[in-house]
């Protein structure tokens, strides 16, 4: 991203890249039908009690999060309605100040795969099935992770979400090290020691994630302790977003940049560049959709566009976050479409070969290494986008009004009048360029013009209206007195100013307008 960064260095505080929104699923060993049928065989459970035994059990998981709330002192709360849960909880925590624990735990009927009892030719067998049932979202306040939630499916295989987010986790990091920073909602927009924060960052993939989350599924599903003993949860990552974030200095340093961004994206990045920047090629057998779309987000961000560009399962986005940062985030749902580097068994001899990318938390590594490349590679393809903050300034400065010396106000400039046009041009006349010019010069080029018609016959008030225009394009610092003399030149400002306008008037417009009119 070194591109990007150096051409916009004298407006960027730093770029920061980290794990954000995280979604970790636990599997017990009996998600198929067979395995279940084992556990329930183990258990001596027949045909006539396995109905009885799994909605016991379910109801012993939603018992068992009654009484943690109930010793706790915690509400627990059914949602008949849906609601954004983590905000509720954060509101919950900050208003009795839990640092540490239990905030709430939430219910909801949702969908889940669980088991049914089928019959073939009179013998029993337990198949997978699609049924409602209750889930519980157990909200805690972890000291390292801060505010995560544990999703919980009340009936077997009893399978377990945990979400955490790692910018909070980082949050945490610069806390206890003392590193000064400055966030709004989810995203920082100051930090003191930049170098430091990215070497700590990087550390989030390489956590104990399998003791990590197995501490919080052991305290929401009693089953562990007794029904299931010896199981463990196989932990894998079912989401992971990797994002990078340029801080700006200033929201003016953003905000005049960030619609060219989306401008650009939406016109020159078609599928060959979005997967390229994916680090895939596309190929003709490719199996799939590449689709690029651009949403208003008014209500949730400041900016309110965002655009994403989605290979599969798999994303790429960019928006802006608090009206300071241009984050680009990876999001990873399916990593078989990548690749890593592993040993593995082929022909009983161990090779080291480039093999499909798995979910495992063992792997969260090779997601940061494909997301930040990734994130890389889009931030140097927006290098080639040009700055307008310079030009929109150059042209708000020429249409308003300007103080002179004495303080007295002199108008802005329309750079489409055939007016000013007339004057601009006798200005950047190449006859004035060696020498400058005086106002007998500028006089006898616009004699016979709208600017000196009605004082034609009165050199005096031709030469005095001059004056005043003098006065006028100084102050707006378009031309310049050479010391010494009566003569005035162009500044360099006034020459870029000048000679854009003419061109705009004289070329661009009437192509633009030629084109909207067909």
């Amino acid at each position: 991203m070194k591109a990007f960064v150096d051409k916009y260095e004298d407006r960027i505080h730093g770029v920061l890249s980290c794990f954000d929104r995280m979604l970790f699923r636990g599997y017990l060993p009996i998600m198929s039908g067979w395995s279940m049928a084992q556990l329930l065989q183990a258990h001596d459970i027949d045909c006539a009690s396995v109905k009885p035994f799994l909605l016991s059990n379910a109801e012993r998981v939603k018992a068992h999060a009654q009484a943690m709330c109930s010793e706790r002192g915690r509400p627990f709360e059914y949602l008949s309605a849906k609601m954004r849960k983590e905000d509720a909880a954060r509101k919950l925590a900050e208003r009795d100040g839990i640092e540490e624990g239990l905030v709430c735990v939430f219910s909801a009927l949702e969908p889940c795969r669980t088991f049914s009892l089928r019959f073939t030719t009179g013998q029993p067998y337990v198949q997978t099935a699609k049924r409602k049932c209750l889930h519980l979202y157990y909200y805690f306040m972890d000291r390292d992770l801060g505010l995560l939630h544990v999703r919980v499916q009340t009936w077997f295989p009893l399978q377990v979400q945990i979400y955490v987010n790692g910018h909070e986790w980082l949050e945490r990091k610069l806390t206890a090290r003392g590193i000064e920073y400055a966030k709004i909602d989810n995203v920082f927009i100051r930090v003191g020691d930049l170098a430091r924060a990215q070497r700590l960052s990087d550390r989030f993939a390489h956590l104990s994630w399998p003791r990590i989350l197995n501490r919080y599924a052991r305290q929401v599903v009693p089953q562990l302790d007794d029904v299931l003993g010896g199981c463990e949860y196989y932990w894998v990552a079912a989401q992971a977003e990797y994002s990078t974030d340029v801080m700006f200095n200033t929201a003016d340093g953003l905000r005049e940049l960030y619609p060219r961004l989306l401008s650009h994206s939406t016109l020159c990045f078609g599928a060959t560049e979005v997967m390229n920047f994916l680090g895939r090629k596309l190929v003709a057998n490719f199996q799939g959709e590449v689709v690029s779309d651009l949403s208003s987000l008014v209500c949730r961000r400041v900016g309110g566009s965002r655009i994403k560009h989605r290979v599969k399962q798999n994303w790429l986005k960019m928006y802006d976050k608090a009206g300071l940062v241009l984050r680009i985030e990876t999001v990873i749902n399916n990593p078989e479409e990548f690749r890593v580097r592993k040993q593995v068994l082929r022909d009983g001899k161990q090779r080291t070969e480039w093999v499909a990318l798995r979910k495992g938390v063992a792997y969260l590594f090779r997601y940061r290494e494909i997301s930040l490349q990734a994130n890389a590679r889009y931030l140097d393809a927006l290098a080639a986008v040009d700055d307008p903050t310079a030009g929109k300034q150059a042209l708000q400065r020429l249409t308003t009004t300007k103080k002179d010396a004495a303080g007295r106000s002199c108008p802005g400039f329309n750079p489409m009048a055939q007016h000013d046009a007339t004057l601009f041009k006798s200005l950047m006349a190449g006859e004035h360029c060696l020498h400058g010019f005086t106002n007998r010069d500028i006089r006898s080029q616009l004699s016979g013009t709208r600017w000196l018609r009605a004082c034609a016959d009165d050199p005096k008030k031709a030469s005095a209206k001059v004056g005043r225009c003098f006065r006028r394009l100084h102050a707006h610092g378009l031309i310049a007195k050479i010391p010494r003399t009566r003569r005035w030149r162009v500044t360099d400002y006034g020459r870029k100013v000048m000679g854009t306008t003419m061109y705009l008037r004289e070329h661009h417009f009437p192509n633009v307008y030629a084109g909207i009119m067909h």
